[in-house]
């Protein structure tokens, strides 16, 4: 199977924003209508979103829950919501509110547990935010210590619904993907892998379509700033990555 398509609505203040490289003081603004691009995105095609509450996943606290009830509420299609589920009320606040599949990034790096308990509730995905050799937390803003491959090894058997894998240094920036970590964390884990980071061609994600040298592909890709700053479109986003 070719990857899916996530279009990535990040939420600050209510807001469509993309930052650089994670850093919250280097962010692009691309207006206060998510609902706006959630419908855009579905119209044109688009199999799933991607919706970041950047509030919640830098202090733990939603600013943005609103925001995310109206773009579920706005469109047919499935969305993953990431950013500040840290506990079980949280996600499942989340799945009341119509979202099909929660992220977890930070409460499932430091405590596993958690993630087989929120799974009973309904999917996750672990978000594996990767800065140098060491995963993320609390928005980007903390190293863990942990990397990669110990995370999998940590995670994998924790009812995980797939990988979210961002590498920070070139999120938001164009620059394109991590390819080889992405075939790395392919290897690693028999559990789906959504690559998120650098993607700023159709070139790009022909060569995430492509990647899978253990037999394994990509379960889907997260593209943002590309989208807005239309390097592409969504259709053509599609067809690069081997979808009709």
């Amino acid at each position: 199977m070719s990857p899916l398509l996530f279009p990535a609505i990040d939420l600050r203040d209510g807001r469509c924003v993309r930052l650089l490289q994670g850093e919250f003081d280097r962010e692009t603004d691309y207006g206060d209508d998510p609902v706006g691009w959630a419908r855009s995105f579905e119209e044109a095609g688009a199999p799933w979103l991607h919706v970041v509450d950047l509030d919640g996943a830098r202090t733990g606290v939603s600013r943005n829950g609103e925001s995310i009830r109206a773009v579920v509420s706005a469109v047919d299609l499935p969305v993953q919501v990431g950013g500040g589920v840290r506990n079980v009320g949280d996600a499942c606040a989340l799945f009341d509110a119509g979202v099909d599949r929660v992220v977890m990034g930070t409460a499932a790096v430091e405590y596993p547990d958690l993630v087989t308990e929120v799974a009973r509730h309904g999917p996750v995905a672990v978000g594996l935010d990767v800065r140098g050799i060491h995963l993320a937390v609390q928005g980007w803003t903390r190293d863990s210590g942990l990397t990669v491959e110990a995370a999998l090894e940590r995670l994998s058997d924790r009812a995980v619904d797939a990988f979210v894998v961002t590498r920070i240094e070139r999120d938001g920036s164009l620059d394109g993907p991590d390819l080889d970590g992405l075939s790395g964390v392919l290897a690693a884990t028999e559990v789906d892998v959504v690559a998120s980071g650098g993607v700023g061609s159709l070139e790009d994600l022909r060569a995430l379509a492509n990647l899978g040298d253990t037999g394994r592909a990509l379960a889907g890709v997260v593209v943002g700033r590309a989208l807005y700053e239309q390097a592409f479109d969504v259709a053509e986003a599609t067809a690069a990555l081997g979808r009709p």
